[in-house]
């Protein structure tokens, strides 16, 4: 008997309540449920299952409405069942409640993730249901202008000079029976807050903690006013060193890359959930950071995020109107450009990460230049040592004695107070030496 999964469980004995176990598997990938078995994959055996196959497939098809085979197994005369439970491309519910299985663990969906899973489950994202409550006189017409405007630089429509404003949110798959949809509400609304409440941005300038916050702003408008609002209040009382969003390649010292910014910002607007919580933007004095409501969509982890995934974008019909903009470039590589801008500006790694339902991204400033790590009380060898790693990527204990000229002893001691003040962190050996690349800072 294998061990328990994310598609298999065991159970000693069968209990009604178990059925949640059988809705979280038919709501995930499928899965298989043991009965008769303890949770190390012993099989302990059931004397009634006779009565038990007779009445499982009864509940599952009353209570829950799905159909599972139900097997029975026998090991050294002692019998099991074995329950196998297929994916279903439904919602399923065991008495108005919902659950998934989510690696090992049973998790009851509720609130916002319960109203996008069954979208999903019926074919349906959020972006794409008629607002019922809009019509044409709630589209700004600046915000058409100019998103054709941007459109028409990048060449990925085409349209009409004169196109009319419902021939153009037509061809963009943004109506539906004469009925807006919402994605165009937040593309291009005059006022979407009125619709969805929390669309706004929520910018904060912080000192040492989260308690700290120092002043605050909130920007309220459409996606297409949004993106370039939040970088005029950025510029106008954020950032010590204003940045130019139209200079793609250029770096700010002692600030942040713009082209790790904008991205941060547009992977918020569009890949949001637009019924949570407003996009909150924080500054602190060595980093700046976006979180999002929405969590990672399934399938796609942390570690994915580092190199080129799949896109399954939570908001399809939002991306696919921002991209003929020009405004993201292409899917499943926003948080590789995010990486790659840090890397080429010599910072440390960013955070990208889900984080309280959402997801967030964290860039640092450069806490590595000579003068900054002298302030830091570090030795002259150790200076030397950082901007080594911050320009090659990576050190090891080796190169470090090479570079100072200092025996082992002493690199394996400085090396461990840089490790310290989280400056550096190892990453593993190469050879025999261990290797490390540069940290956040303490």
């Amino acid at each position: 008997m294998t061990l328990e999964s994310q598609n298999i469980e065991f159970k000693v004995t069968w209990r009604d309540e178990y059925l949640k176990w059988i809705c979280g598997f038919a709501n995930a990938s499928g899965g298989k449920l043991f009965v008769g078995v303890d949770d190390k994959g012993k099989v302990t055996g059931i004397d009634n299952y006779n009565k038990l196959l007779e009445e499982l497939p009864n509940k599952f098809r009353d209570i829950l409405g799905v159909y599972a085979e139900v097997n029975l197994q026998e090991e050294k005369g002692k019998y099991y069942l074995e329950i196998i439970v297929p994916r279903f491309d439904v919602p399923i519910s065991v008495r108005g409640k919902y659950y998934v299985r989510t690696g090992s663990i049973l998790q009851e969906i509720t609130g916002l993730a319960l109203n996008e899973f069954i979208l999903k489950r019926t074919g349906k994202t959020w972006d794409n249901i008629p607002e019922q409550r809009a019509s044409i006189d709630d589209i700004d017409e600046s915000s058409i202008k100019e998103f054709l405007k941007d459109a028409r630089i990048v060449k990925r429509i085409n349209v009409e000079d004169n196109i009319s404003i419902p021939n153009l949110l037509e061809k963009l798959r943004l109506l539906e029976d004469g009925h807006l949809k919402r994605a165009a509400i937040v593309l291009f609304g005059k006022d979407p807050g009125k619709f969805y409440p929390n669309i706004a941005v929520k910018i904060g300038k912080f000192g040492e903690t989260d308690a700290d916050l120092k002043f605050h702003e909130v920007i309220e408008g459409n996606l297409t006013q949004l993106k370039d609002w939040i970088g005029e209040m950025l510029n106008a009382k954020f950032f010590i060193h204003p940045i130019d969003f139209m200079g793609m390649q250029r770096i700010e010292l002692d600030e942040y890359p713009v082209a790790a910014v904008r991205e941060m910002i547009l992977n918020a607007l569009v890949h949001r959930n637009y019924m949570g919580s407003p996009t909150q933007i924080r500054l602190y004095e060595d980093n700046f950071s976006v979180w999002n409501d929405g969590a990672l969509p399934e399938g796609i982890s942390e570690e994915d995020l580092k190199k080129v995934h799949r896109s399954k974008p939570r908001n399809p019909l939002l991306a696919d109107v921002c991209f003929k903009a020009g405004y993201i470039d292409s899917w499943g590589r926003g948080t590789i450009k995010i990486i790659e801008a840090c890397k080429n500006a010599g910072l440390p790694e960013p955070v990208l990460k889900e984080e309280q339902g959402g997801f967030l991204s964290k860039i640092f400033k450069d806490r590595f230049t000579e003068d900054q790590l002298k302030k830091n009380g570090l030795k002259e060898r150790q200076v030397e040592a950082i901007l080594y790693t911050k320009k090659y990527g990576e050190i090891t204990n080796s190169k470090y004695q090479e570079i100072s000229d200092v025996s082992k002893a002493t690199a394996t001691r400085d090396i461990k107070e840089l490790e310290d003040k989280g400056i550096l962190k190892n990453i593993g050996t190469k050879g025999s030496s261990a290797v490390y690349k540069l940290g956040v800072g303490s």
